[in-house]
């Protein structure tokens, strides 16, 4: 294949290939999705680590709640929007090119956050640090696909997973530490050094992905009406679980989400290089990958602000509930990188989901009925993270194996948008199952309705993967 710039690209910088002794090494293939786990775990450190600043920036700017969440949403709402478009620029540049250059971004963008002087800044980097953290999701999946042998890529997509899981265990933790000593700007100073190592490490160890998608043309109009349908989509859940603006507001921007999704749908079957080619959704394993996927990052967004918003108000210690929480992200770190020790090496892909599913609900089950705090609380939440450590890199795994090499950065962007938007409603079905029905069951510590939800969610991916097939 003819990979040589053409056009617009010829200003761009080419990607340098690693030094010999990497390539030749044996292990070449496990540093590089090492190096991917960086970004797994800056992404999920960031996104838990900021809600810890809340009560400082409070105090320091002299706003409400209601303007600092804002610091967290832009996050979400411009990560989401553009996490797909940017997976098709770097099927077209370069996967390892976007990516360190989004290192990059992330990292300046990091060092901005640590010094604005009002909310509004803050606002406007943490936008800009979106942008460099989709730069990095949106080739996490495609960059292990590419390098991982294809009998080692359920394992590669587990030490990815793995890392997110880090990042959300230690996120509240080290949060905690430093808003407490330090101060709230060096909970964004943190990436910077994180960010510079990773993208030397990067430089050096992550192979030119010399495949290419294509022409040099850029579906600019399919990027728009996606950015706006997922921005809408996300905008409206964000309205419904908890954000100060009026219903109604939630109502208009889910017909707007609509609206451009369909618009999207119209103008890919027509472009003749679309953003996502329509034959990709009509695979039902990729389809109903997608669906899976968003799923069971619902069910594991679900608790970690189920749980300890519900032990709190019944008189825990917000350190207590970290600890009892960290259950979940460990479980899930644990079963993804070891499944394949702690199921049968001949199940495929399908097998491992399915068991993963099933243990998920089984321990939401659980959890719905759970009374001693410090003995089966945390045994059930270590359940859910083991069954969803099974599910989550095996049901990427069949997704990923359904999408062409040369497509493997839209791929991974459109795996991504689905975890951004299962984040989202996770978040949204806690919240509003704790206002349908605030009061706990008989003797259990959680209220049945919210985790009772979340089990639904857990059937719902187990039935995707059904429905997805060999």
């Amino acid at each position: 294949m003819d990979d040589r710039p053409t056009g617009w690209r010829t200003r761009i910088p080419r990607e340098r290939a690693r030094p010999r002794w990497v390539r030749e090494s044996p292990v070449s293939w496990q540093l590089a999705v090492l190096t991917v786990c960086f970004g797994g775990f800056m992404s999920q450190l960031d996104a838990s680590i900021v809600t810890l600043t809340y009560p400082s920036l409070e105090r320091e700017f002299g706003e409400r709640l209601a303007a600092v969440q804002w610091v967290s949403l832009v996050y979400m709402l411009v990560t989401a929007a553009v996490l797909v478009a940017v997976g098709h620029v770097s099927d077209v540049l370069g996967r390892k090119l976007v990516y360190l250059h989004g290192f990059g971004l992330f990292a300046l963008s990091s060092a901005a956050c640590s010094l604005a002087p009002d909310l509004t800044t803050l606002v406007c980097f943490r936008g800009v640090q979106a942008l460099g953290a989709a730069m990095l999701a949106g080739n996490s999946v495609a960059l292990v696909s590419l390098v991982a042998p294809r009998e080692k890529l359920r394992t590669a997509l587990g030490m990815q997973a793995g890392g997110q899981a880090l990042g959300l265990a230690v996120g509240p933790t080290l949060g905690g530490v430093l808003v407490s000593t330090v101060g709230w700007r060096w909970v964004f100073w943190i990436n910077v050094p994180v960010g510079v190592l990773a993208t030397l490490l990067g430089r050096y160890l992550l192979p030119r992905t010399v495949e290419r998608a294509g022409g040099a043309r850029f579906d600019l109009r399919g990027t728009v009406w996606l950015a706006v349908a997922s921005a809408a989509l996300l905008g409206g859940v964000s309205v419904f679980s908890g954000t100060p603006l009026p219903g109604w507001s939630g109502v208009v921007l889910l017909a707007v989400s609509a609206a451009a999704f369909r618009g999207f749908a119209r103008r890919e079957a027509r472009a003749p290089e679309p953003l996502v080619p329509l034959s990709l959704l009509g695979d039902r394993r990729v389809g109903w990958g997608l669906v899976g996927a968003l799923a069971g990052y619902l069910v594991l967004f679900g608790p970690l602000v189920l749980v300890p918003l519900v032990l709190t108000r019944h008189g825990e210690s917000e350190m207590r509930a970290g600890l009892l929480l960290g259950a979940l992200p460990a479980a899930f770190a644990l079963a993804s990188n070891l499944q394949e020790h702690l199921l049968p090496r001949r199940w495929d892909g399908r097998r491992r989901a399915l068991t993963g599913a099933a243990l998920s609900m089984a321990g939401l089950l659980g959890l719905a009925f759970a009374t001693p705090v410090d003995r089966w609380l945390i045994c059930w939440l270590a359940v859910l993270g083991l069954g969803l450590g099974l599910f989550t890199p095996s049901n990427n795994e069949t997704l990923m194996r359904a999408v062409p090499r040369e497509l493997s950065g839209t791929g991974g962007g459109m795996v991504n948008t689905a975890r951004a938007l299962g984040t989202a409603l996770g978040i949204a079905v806690v919240t509003l199952t704790l206002e349908l029905g605030d009061g706990r069951g008989a003797g259990s510590v959680l209220p049945p309705l919210p985790v009772l939800t979340l089990a639904a969610a857990a059937a719902l991916a187990g039935a995707a993967t059904l429905r997805a097939g060999r």
